[in-house]
């Protein structure tokens, strides 16, 4: 501390007060104030410098222990390092920022493992997406053990595990044959993964030496208007409870149930409906029930017809807009026609008599038609007939079949004929 001749050497002193941003007078609670806002902000793990933060954990070190603050108010830094063995004070800053929020050592390579997540589906009726709706769930978690504060001892105290030496894991070596061998990693089944076991006399009473007790708890899950199907709605921080671990989050995700009348499609219903014949040439109209149970009187504009398999579109009937419940989507009706299976001579009689004329009727003359071939329709399924056409192998490839197993006469049959 003193240089030749008994003088004491002199050193600056106000560094370490600029780097927390205070004055020299600066109490213990202005440090304590200063240290965080400049540890928050200069944290690695937040894109701060790491010799910056190192340096703010340094100068609150010195400045917070009032018999090292008042050598370096009077020496300065050298001073300290002269009394330290000309080391100066040797300090983790990630220690010191433990102290204060409880973690941050993550970016010495230790990251706090983060628990799982839990995910639940969440079926729901069309309804419940249109209008919106609250349920409540009743779950069973783990919880920190309160009694031991999650060490599972009375005393506190844990030993490494024997069976894998506080790693937590264990490797299996499998001989698959020879100079082949197989490693297989898993979880130690005698600490259960967490490194140390407890003395069966010195476990909590409470959670019996698990460090966790079960829990049941209700969550209000709100569905909001227009949320889509596979949405998720998330729960920060409730699932399982460890030691030593981030709390994991519980999943909701939505499962929209089927609807027997309306399809979604995005903000947009689809509603199908079928006309009759007289219906669709003549005029309709029919009371359509909303997902929130209003009566739609939906009918058609005088002397419209409605062609089979056609849609018609109203404004603003369809689903709210997710967060935006004011604006909505259209809803589409989608119109089928049913025609009569027959009609009697009388009624097509009648039909003719109105209806435009058959096109047929003025192409051909009665002579034409004589010398044309009659033919017989019959009803057929088309999907039927074209699946059992897919079944049955081409006429081609059964004759290839039966030909040379070589593979080659195919090819020979065609060469000859081509000579």
């Amino acid at each position: 501390m003193f240089g030749r001749g008994g003088q004491q050497k002199k050193s600056d002193n106000s560094r370490f007060y600029e780097i927390l941003g205070v004055t020299k007078d600066a109490t213990q609670e202005d440090l304590k104030k200063a240290y965080k806002k400049a540890a928050i902000k200069n944290h690695p793990d937040k894109g701060g410098d790491p010799e910056k933060f190192k340096e703010i954990a340094q100068a609150y070190e010195v400045l917070s222990d009032p018999e090292k603050r008042e050598i370096y108010d009077q020496y300065g830094e050298e001073a300290l390092k002269e009394g330290m063995g000309g080391s100066g004070p040797t300090i983790d800053p990630f220690d010191i920022f433990s102290s204060f929020f409880g973690g941050g050592g993550s970016s010495r390579g230790r990251r706090e493992r983060r628990g799982e997540d839990v995910v639940h589906p969440l079926k729901v009726s069309l309804e419940d997406l249109y209008l919106g709706t609250t349920k409540k769930l009743s779950l069973s978690r783990n919880v920190i053990c309160s009694k031991c504060n999650g060490k599972g001892s009375k005393s506190g105290a844990s030993m490494k595990c024997s069976g894998c030496q506080g790693i937590g894991m264990k490797v299996t070596v499998r001989h698959l044959g020879p100079s082949m061998i197989q490693q297989m990693q898993h979880v130690c089944n005698e600490c259960k993964g967490t490194g140390e076991t407890i003395d069966e006399k010195d476990r909590c009473l409470q959670c019996k030496g698990e460090k966790v007790v079960p829990e049941k708890k209700v969550l209000e899950v709100f569905v909001e208007k227009g949320m889509q199907n596979g949405q998720k709605i998330t729960f920060p921080g409730a699932a399982d409870e460890a030691p030593d671990t981030v709390t994991g989050d519980v999943v909701f995700v939505i499962q929209q149930k089927e609807h027997p009348k309306f399809k979604r499609k995005g903000e947009n219903l689809f509603y199908e409906h079928t006309l009759s014949l007289t219906e669709a040439l003549c005029g309709f109209q029919f009371v359509l029930t909303h997902l929130d149970g209003r009566q739609l009187l939906i009918k058609s504009n005088p002397g419209e017809v409605v062609k089979p398999d056609s849609f018609k579109a109203i404004d603003d009937e369809g689903m709210p807009v997710h967060q935006r419940p004011f604006m909505k989507g259209k809803l589409y009706i989608h119109f089928m026609v049913e025609f009569p299976d027959s009609l009697s001579s009388d009624q097509v009689k009648a039909l003719e008599a109105i209806l435009p004329p058959p096109r047929t009727s003025s192409q051909f003359t009665d002579m034409e038609l004589d010398e044309c071939e009659e033919t017989t329709l019959h009803d057929v399924n088309i999907e039927e007939e074209m699946r059992r056409k897919h079944q049955q192998p081409q006429r081609g490839e059964a004759y290839e079949e039966d030909g040379d197993d070589s593979g080659h006469g195919g090819a020979q049959r065609v060469q000859c004929a081509q000579q």
